[in-house]
């Protein structure tokens, strides 16, 4: 339920307003997205008879910070923090090649293991920030369509849903477009679903630090952001302030 206390703004009020922690948690939300996508993206890791990408461990924080920048700051504001998030994703791409390439010093042995960590192929830099793209702003877009269907009750529901639909999309086609005629069918596919399920699970098992942290900032921030009049396009120009 809403917050009495609250002002209520609709999504171009919201957009134009200065939030007092928005830039903290676009912050984190881009930190957690380079780092996940840098460190676990192409592992493939076995636990329990399992299989799965090792990223999983950590890139849904960034769904979940997603979630947190649709519901408490509108998707207008979390627009923003997915096209820093993609731009940052290529800047990371473009300057891990141009590293990678750079001829090493003689004396240096470690160049065979920087490429095997930081050398990403073209195809899973071109599969990670396509899904990211495509994935958050499924993502963002359930959310908040779907805080406005509820009127703000249950947040529970649109967090995981975004979630399940969000994920989806992203699964769908980074497996496929990184690994297809790399991994067999049969990995691709076990893979893709196993990652998308355990995304979502885990979405569902953070609802409650999913609410604490929105609560918190709700409070803080003192207004309440319900997207009824915004225009959804990914590239729709943000309102003048």
């Amino acid at each position: 339920m809403t917050d009495p206390q609250l002002s209520r703004l609709d999504g171009t009020s919201g957009a134009r307003r200065h939030f007092r922690y928005f830039d903290y948690v676009m912050a984190s939300f881009v930190a957690i997205l380079l780092l996940s996508n840098l460190i676990g993206a192409s592992k493939l890791a076995q636990v329990g008879g399992f299989t799965f990408g090792a990223g999983i461990l950590f890139f849904p924080v960034s769904y979940v910070l997603g979630d947190v920048l649709t519901e408490v700051y509108g998707y207008a504001n979390a627009r923003r923090c997915v096209w820093m998030g993609f731009f940052a994703l290529i800047f990371m791409a473009f300057m891990s090649y141009v590293v990678v390439a750079m001829p090493p010093a003689p004396d240096w042995g470690g160049q065979a293991a920087y490429e095997s960590v930081f050398g990403s192929t073209w195809r899973i830099v071109i599969a990670s920030v396509v899904a990211f793209w495509a994935g958050e702003f499924v993502n963002s877009f359930v959310l908040a369509r779907m805080k406005v269907w509820t009127g703000g009750r249950h947040m529970w529901s649109r967090t995981i849903g975004s979630t399940f639909f969000g994920q989806a999309i992203d699964s769908m086609l980074f497996y496929p477009i990184a690994f297809l005629g790399i991994w067999t069918v049969d990995q691709v596919l076990m893979v893709m679903v196993t990652n998308w399920a355990l995304k979502v699970a885990w979405e569902a098992g953070l609802t409650p630090v999913t609410y604490a942290v929105v609560g918190w900032l709700k409070k803080r921030e003192g207004a309440e952001v319900f997207d009824t009049n915004t225009d959804f396009s990914p590239f729709a120009k943000a309102p003048q302030v």
